[in-house]
């Protein structure tokens, strides 16, 4: 079991029954199975990836844990673990381990292999690591670490709980599996915004696949996405506050002078993927016969006005209504047309060349391939709304933050590689 959503957004969060796949009988206490295992440590104070001294000098701090442990949840007797309640100080781990490997499944799926770990040189499986002082959650070399925050008055809020942080951080991992990890600093700086959006994508994707969220945001909305919904918010650790919108107006335009924060580097981006959900959602109404052409073309002459909401929502309301399930299913199919072109352009993607417009020429090559270019103008016109492939963004200007993965635990490797 698991929240589709923050458990902290409302008072009566849905939890979410999941299955993963691993062969029966292979996920143990802990969690643990073949590719992934968690570990709520006793007395662990360092974060991994911090420099320590060690017997042979300064070197990076590296799981396995070998200290004691928390009781681990155990499964029941057919190898299942949804009788762990929220209450029991052992659902944490579950949903950690859930959380991390259900995004997995859901991406492995849209690639058609399994995804190597980019780590494997040192380690076959990743440990999911529970460290409460840790104010913060990242994925590193053979670990994925969270913590928790207390911003939010004096309760405290697992990381561990909340699956788009989670499955943001096993974005990254897919992503230095597929594309490499940058052997230089001279990579160009649309690769480090380009690894928070397809973060970003992989945890939006996901969430896509719990019913509970495709029912309460096509009910909000009626089928207008265009609707500030929950499927726009990244890592929401209250039902007012998110950290990015996917739904936002960002340009390239907009750094070409320079950037200094990959987060908001990476909005025109994911900005462009999202208007692009959007509009293959569209295609497949139109396909289904749920909306009619002239209300497509309305909604495309009113995306930036003003007037967007005002005059679609209430022809949305009225097609929703008639076939809610069409408008479901609908969904559904732009969710794994976008997530299966995703996949095969990230495959040909290099972190040493890497480029907006390497990407958007990689998903016209995948949509050349797969459909004979039906969505070419949908890929092409929201790329260049967002001018990419117009102008490129400038230099880093100044040393990255504290809150930049560049440079950072993530990307830190031991020596030897």
């Amino acid at each position: 079991m698991l929240f589709p959503q923050s458990p902290f957004r409302t008072d009566e969060p849905v939890l979410e029954l999941v299955e993963i796949s691993a062969p029966p009988g292979t996920i143990g206490p802990g969690p643990s199975g073949p590719r992934m295992y968690t570990v709520n440590a006793q007395g662990k104070t360092i974060p991994y990836g911090a420099i320590v001294q060690g017997p042979e000098g300064p070197g990076m701090y590296l799981p396995p844990w070998h200290g004691e442990l928390h009781a681990p949840p155990e499964p029941d007797e057919d190898g299942h673990f949804f009788h762990i309640e929220p209450s029991d100080p052992r659902f944490e781990a579950a949903h950690l381990f859930a959380a991390a490997h259900f995004t997995l499944d859901v991406w492995e799926a849209y690639f058609g292999h399994k995804i190597p770990w980019h780590f494997a040189r040192d380690y076959d499986r990743l440990e999911l690591s529970l460290l409460p002082s840790l104010d913060n959650a990242h994925i590193g070399w053979g670990f994925l670490e969270t913590g928790g925050t207390s911003e939010h008055g004096d309760e405290y809020r697992a990381y561990s709980l909340n699956f788009d942080v989670v499955a943001h951080e096993i974005g990254h991992a897919i992503i230095y599996s597929v594309t490499g990890m940058p052997v230089s600093e001279d990579v160009p700086g649309e690769y480090y915004g380009f690894h928070e959006s397809a973060a970003d994508m992989v945890a939006l994707i996901a969430s896509l696949h719990f019913g509970s969220v495709v029912e309460e945001l096509l009910e909000s909305t009626r089928g207008n996405l265009y609707t500030f919904n929950q499927l726009n918010r990244f890592a929401e650790l209250a039902g007012n506050a998110q950290i990015r919108m996917a739904a936002n107006t960002r340009l390239l335009d907009d750094f070409v002078c320079g950037w200094n924060s990959e987060h908001a580097l990476s909005e025109p981006l994911t900005g462009a993927m999202f208007d692009i959900l959007v509009d293959i959602f569209h295609e497949r109404l139109l396909v289904h016969e749920l909306i009619t052409p002239e209300m497509e073309d309305l909604s495309d002459q009113l995306e930036d006005s003003p007037y967007y909401g005002e005059v679609m929502q209430a022809l949305f309301d009225d097609r929703y209504a008639a076939d809610p399930e069409g408008f479901r299913l609908a969904l559904l199919e732009a969710r794994d047309i976008l997530g299966s072109y995703l996949a095969a352009a990230w495959s040909m993607l290099d972190a040493e060349t890497l480029t907006y417009a390497a990407v958007e020429q990689a998903l016209l090559l995948v949509d050349g391939n797969s459909t004979g270019g039906a969505f070419h103008s949908i890929i092409e016109g929201n790329f260049r709304m967002r001018g990419i492939g117009l102008v490129e963004a400038g230099p880093r200007l100044g040393e990255a933050g504290d809150d930049s993965h560049a440079h950072s635990v993530r990307t830190r490797v031991p020596d030897g590689l």
